[in-house]
């Protein structure tokens, strides 16, 4: 179908089949793989598990957050494009599933809430926060809150499809207003309860700017990635320039730059101060083999992503897009296994093979929600009154 109004062409078709096949096949091997290592490495798998939930929210609510970002600072270029986000953020509806075993083995996988830390001084003084109560009541309210802002927003971008109504984006301008500073409170939250307590003894102020910077980043790999393979297959708006593909190019390597940025302000000022309630934490990650984990960290996520698109011509490149997008996915799982993992083996081999199943189940995931999610609907927003004005965008 195509739209007269706003003249795009745009003809509505199904996703390819082989996506809700691929994601199945992941999600299958990722669960048996999961639920062996569950068996083999309990302790090991639940930690896992906490890195597969993490990235896949992170994911969910950083594509929710793109979308209140297009509303409320009036974007344009990006409109063709944030049906894709819209999908992609279903996934805060998935994510909790995730997250049950460690629910399941609260004790095992967050050490504050065991009997004997009610004699550690440090411990006791956080347990105003850390508790186990607490705990459950801010899980859920992130949540709910966060289902309640996807369906009204989504809601509305999906009404206009057929109204065609301006007041429907006003609306949306107006709950994305509301939904920016309440975001970063909720995936401030989610990152100290779910990553940092994990080592509860460990003082930072700059974690929760860490996590999303890399949440937002693996975001707008997902978004980028998705689009590139879709437009490539006719899925998309006809039309779509190397213009569209510099602005995707350009904020994954704005934001690897700032992940970078965050990353080593973190670390320089944890060095520098050379405080015991902080530095253990680093030290821990720069001994035995995790030593070589922490230098591929950095290699990972910031030295080969900045060379993929460093150049102009690269951040206009397809193939160079998706490549990049796919690593950056890859490394911002690689940091959340960084970041959980050695809180618990700081020493012994950093890697073993009960930890591959579960980016497996993380992958799988994301491509059958994103497919199940966009059946029957359109990729594009064919109602937004911008969208005219987003296909003669240019820089």
């Amino acid at each position: 179908m195509s739209t007269q109004e706003f003249q795009v062409n745009y003809e509505k078709k199904g996703l390819p089949s082989t996506w809700l096949r691929n994601g199945l096949i992941f999600l299958v091997l990722g669960i048996g793989l999961s639920a062996a290592a569950y068996f083999i490495e309990p302790q090991r798998a639940l930690i896992n598990g906490v890195v597969a939930y993490m990235f896949v929210f992170g994911c969910g609510i950083a594509s929710l957050f793109l979308i209140a970002l297009e509303y409320i600072v009036g974007a344009v270029w990006s409109v063709p494009f944030r049906r894709i986000s819209e999908f992609l953020a279903a996934l805060l509806f998935i994510a909790p599933v995730l997250a049950l075993p460690a629910f399941f083995n609260f004790h095992q996988v967050f050490h504050w809430s065991a009997p004997e830390a009610a004699s550690d001084a440090i411990l006791k003084a956080k347990a105003p926060y850390l508790n186990v109560s607490f705990f459950v009541i801010r899980f859920i309210g992130i949540f709910i809150i966060s289902w309640l802002f996807y369906f009204f927003i989504i809601r509305n971008s999906r009404k206009q499809d057929v109204s065609r109504e301006q007041f429907l984006t006003k609306r949306n301008i107006t709950l994305s207003g509301a939904f920016i500073p309440v975001f970063a409170i909720l995936i401030s939250i989610m990152s100290l309860d779910w990553l940092m307590s994990l080592e509860p003894h460990w003082f930072s102020t700059i974690f929760c700017v860490y996590y999303f910077a890399g949440s937002l980043l693996a975001a707008i790999a997902a978004l980028t990635f998705i689009v590139v393979s879709l437009n490539e297959r006719g899925y998309l708006i006809k039309g779509l320039t190397e213009d569209h593909y510099y602005s995707l190019g350009g904020l994954m390597f704005a934001f690897t730059n700032f992940w970078a940025y965050i990353a080593f302000s973190q670390f320089l000022l944890i060095w520098y101060a050379n405080l015991p309630e902080e530095n253990f934490w680093f030290i821990n990650r720069m001994n035995d083999t995790w030593s070589y984990i922490s230098v591929g960290l950095i290699v990972l996520k910031f030295v080969m992503p900045y060379a993929l698109l460093a150049s102009q011509p690269s951040k206009m490149n397809p193939g160079r897009l998706k490549l990049a997008a796919f690593w950056i996915l890859g490394a911002q799982y690689y940091d959340l296994f960084w970041l959980a993992i050695p809180n618990y083996y700081k020493t012994g081999p950093a890697l073993h093979w009960t930890d591959f199943g579960f980016p497996l189940l993380a992958i799988g995931v994301i491509m059958t929600v994103f497919c199940i999610v966009a059946r029957g609907k359109n990729l594009v927003p064919i109602g937004d009154p911008k969208l005219k004005r987003s296909m003669d965008f240019h820089l």
